[in-house]
């Protein structure tokens, strides 16, 4: 029942095993980063967020997306979990999609609000949904940006929950083992980001996700069509 629900208000995906092919790029690349001090010379016809998986699942690590390409280490600061708990913390994920709206969305041209999730199952399960004010989305709010890797030693999962946010904090200094350039052509879901009012309930923004970006999606294909 929870994962039809789920099913039904935002999109999801499941963990696909990785593929030869892939296995043997991927490593490559981090042996390649490794010896270059860090920097990942991505050559893959994979996407980057499975590049971005396989490093979180394969090489014990944690990712972290800023638009600041030049981060050497990362200090605690306090910010606010999902449930609204201040944390003086470093904050991570352990999905590939996730920290690439971070690194690729422009914080300078947000306005009023943003609003974004990756939500796990036990049963491996991932939803997404991302939505921005209308006044943002119109400001073309897309950056490249920097995907780091750390290792996840110090790093928890703020939940015990069943059905839990993704977020990992780590309460100490932490550097980066790794590091990827991305873009907003990287990002899975940028046909997947619907606007909502900036005073509307988070709920109300949940409820409609899906049913706004069809309509988003429905309207640009028409807009296309007519030029």
């Amino acid at each position: 029942m929870i994962s039809f629900l789920m099913s039904m208000l935002f999109y999801q995906r499941s963990d696909k095993a990785f593929t030869v092919e892939e296995i043997n790029q991927f490593e490559l690349m981090f042996s390649e980063a490794h010896q270059n001090g860090g920097l990942v010379n991505f050559n893959s016809v994979f996407p980057k967020y499975r590049f971005i998986d396989y490093i979180i699942q394969q090489k014990n690590a944690v990712a972290h997306g800023s638009n600041n390409m030049g981060i050497e280490s990362f200090e605690t600061r306090r910010q606010t979990l999902y449930n609204g708990k201040l944390v003086d913390a470093i904050f991570a994920s352990k999905d590939g999609i996730w920290p690439i709206f971070y690194a690729v969305f422009d914080r300078g041209k947000l306005v009023s609000n943003f609003r974004n999730g990756c939500i796990k199952t036990r049963s491996k399960k991932r939803y997404y949904f991302f939505s921005l004010t209308k006044q943002t989305l119109d400001r073309n709010p897309w950056t490249t940006g920097m995907i780091y890797f750390m290792l996840s030693e110090t790093f928890e999962l703020t939940s015990t929950s069943k059905i839990y946010f993704d977020e990992w904090v780590s309460k100490q200094e932490v550097k980066p083992m790794l590091r990827l350039c991305v873009c907003k052509e990287d990002f899975e879901y940028i046909n997947k980001i619907s606007t909502h009012k900036q005073t509307e309930s988070l709920l109300t923004t949940w409820f409609f996700y899906k049913l706004r970006t069809s309509l988003l999606r429905y309207l640009r294909k028409n807009v296309a069509r007519s030029y």
